[in-house]
């Protein structure tokens, strides 16, 4: 009886697991729309397996990308401008579904975090 207990519960707990497909994010064209000062602002960006290349309110900007896991990668801008650009920041994707991905994201050392989703468009 202690097993099907136990399997019951490990049933019901595995239904609300999140999908995780990440390997299907790891590369490709990608756009990430979020609020700034109370305006909608959208950034598009290209990612290979060691590479970002971002554009964001008309300025390009290139990223090295170092996976951690399937899941996890740190952002390191190669030409920061400023202090605040050359902080790295670390993304873990949270969960996948079809062509999008939930994300929490902060910088490395920092324990405040943000989440956004982004979406894949090529």
């Amino acid at each position: 009886m202690k097993k099907i207990i136990a399997l019951l519960t490990l049933s019901l707990f595995s239904c609300y697991e999140q999908e995780q497909k990440c390997e299907d994010f790891k590369t490709g064209k990608f756009q990430f729309t979020q609020e700034i000062e109370g305006k909608k602002m959208t950034s598009v960006f290209e990612r290979n397996d060691s590479l970002q290349i971002e554009t964001f309110n008309g300025k390009t900007d290139t990223a090295s990308v170092r996976w951690v896991n399937d899941c996890e990668y740190v952002l390191q801008k190669l030409h920061p401008k400023n202090m605040q650009e050359k902080k790295a920041i670390n993304i873990k994707i949270l969960s996948t579904k079809e062509n999008e991905y939930q994300f929490e994201y902060s910088f490395v050392g920092e324990a405040k975090k943000e989440k956004g989703t982004v979406t894949k468009i090529n």
